[in-house]
């Protein structure tokens, strides 16, 4: 017998209940049809349904009852079990409605979890609140907790699971926010298998089984909560001006431009601004978050809920009439912005030009975080985790200039940083020893961003 096949009939399998023995039999009948292996069940059920677990878990070995005698809920029962048992380096986590249909799913989910992974199962998309969303900017991988496979110690890393209708929130918030997020790893089947509706390999998730068993996931109050936060954050949203533009690229926008095309126009907040001053421009943004493209209308004559590097020529040649284009901190955020403004300039007329503001990775502080071996990714700011490309003052000439454009006015966004002067003599330093200019290194390393317009060559 192979070591995943030993480990597949021995790793501990960790199940939370809440007043529903008929699901938690129809797990373990259908469990021990195929595997051996320990169960711990985390219960945290009623009296009266305590009772009738107890003497239905005697039909089964090698299953272990923790019986917590209050509702212990889905997240706190899984963060006991992780914290207060002996569960060995990995283990597996099924919820109480789930059926196994077949054998190899374990083999399976052992044979891709590697050792410094925080798990494997079915990873899809939510947001900061835990509720499911397609993928788009900012979107936090989740692991879905009705089948996972998991490395004890990493979880232990982390924030545990805790009371909330998306029990792994706290967690996953965490590993997305420190950009760890590739320490979950995706299986489809994982997935498939307990989404509603599908065609099933290994195993059958009762939909909601646990809700209808029990009337309710008994999560009213941080339902409640959740709701008038969302409700909170909408009525800001709609009934304040956005914040969080850019204030450079208004004036870099010529005051003949009338068509004006925003990539990556967020919630609206540089339309806004720029409306305010010349109320007659017509404003076209592009946004990929549908939620952020909704609040925009407000502010923009139109918004397209689509991704510009999707985009075909047909569409590229729809924009033609467009004579400003804006890119507001997304061209380092795109996989290929070299075909982008090359398509831009394409169908571009006569006297129009792009606008673009730009990280600039030659920053002192990314020369001195380098230098020394701290380039760690962040939620926001010049190493922005969402950041694809990087940009010189050289290379972001050289960009434009690729595309058939040139730069013909620039701003260097240079604000008061402390601790600066130590590692701007440094990098003069090394200007010198590799035989470069000491004070042209060190202006370029000073702006944080530069704020450019490009007409065609």
């Amino acid at each position: 017998m192979s070591l995943v096949a030993s480990e597949a009939q021995t790793l501990p399998v960790v199940v939370v209940s809440y007043n529903s023995v008929d699901l938690l039999r129809n797990l373990l009948s259908s469990f021990r049809s195929f595997y051996p292996n320990p169960v711990h069940v985390v219960d945290g059920s009623e009296p009266g349904p305590l009772a009738d677990i107890r003497t239905m878990l005697v039909e089964f070995e090698g299953v272990t009852l923790h019986a917590q005698e209050f509702n212990i809920h889905h997240g706190p029962g899984m963060a006991w079990a992780i914290s207060q048992l002996d569960l060995g380096p990995r283990a597996l986590f099924l919820d109480s409605d789930i059926v196994v249909l077949k054998p190899g799913f374990i083999e399976d989910l052992l044979s891709h979890l590697q050792p410094e992974d925080y798990g494997v199962g079915g990873v899809a998309y939510v947001n900061r609140e835990g509720f499911d969303i397609p993928y788009a900017y900012g979107a936090v991988p989740y692991l879905h907790p009705p089948c996972m496979l998991c490395n004890i110690e990493v979880m232990k890393q982390w924030p545990l699971p805790i009371k909330h209708g998306a029990p792994m929130v706290a967690p996953m918030l965490a590993l997305h926010d420190a950009g760890r997020s590739h320490l979950l790893r995706h299986l489809d089947w994982t997935f498939n298998d307990v989404t509603p509706d599908t065609r099933k390999l290994y195993l059958d998730h009762i939909g909601r089984g646990t809700v209808t068993a029990t009337q309710g996931y008994h999560l009213e109050e941080w339902m409640a909560e959740a709701q008038a936060r969302a409700q909170q954050k909408l009525a800001q949203a709609q009934g304040a001006a956005p914040t969080g533009y850019n204030p450079d690229l208004l004036p870099m926008i010529p005051a003949g431009a009338r068509r004006i095309l925003e990539v990556g126009c967020s919630t609206g907040a540089l339309a806004h601004a720029l409306k305010l001053q010349r109320p007659d421009v017509h404003i076209l943004g592009l946004e990929l978050d549908p939620k952020a493209a909704q609040v925009a209308r407000g502010h923009c004559n139109e918004v397209l809920n689509l991704d510009i590097e999707a985009a075909d020529e047909a569409l590229f040649r729809d924009f033609a009439d467009r004579d400003c284009w804006i890119f507001g901190d997304v061209l380092e955020h795109l996989r290929d912005p070299w075909r982008v403004l090359s398509q831009i300039r394409k169908v571009m007329p006569a006297g129009a030009c792009v606008v673009a503001s730009i990280p600039n990775v030659q920053h002192w502080s990314l020369q001195g975080r380098l230098a020394v071996g701290d380039f760690r990714y962040e939620a926001d700011g010049l190493l922005d985790r969402t950041h694809l490309r990087w940009f010189t003052r050289i290379t972001l000439f050289e960009l434009f200039q690729s595309a058939g454009l040139r730069v013909e006015a620039g701003v260097p966004r240079i604000f008061n940083e402390p601790g600066r002067e130590p590692v701007l003599a440094a990098i003069r330093q090394m200007a010198l020893a590799m035989g470069r200019d000491p004070e042209g290194a060190v202006r370029d390393a000073l702006p944080l961003q530069y704020v450019v317009r490009a007409v065609a060559i």
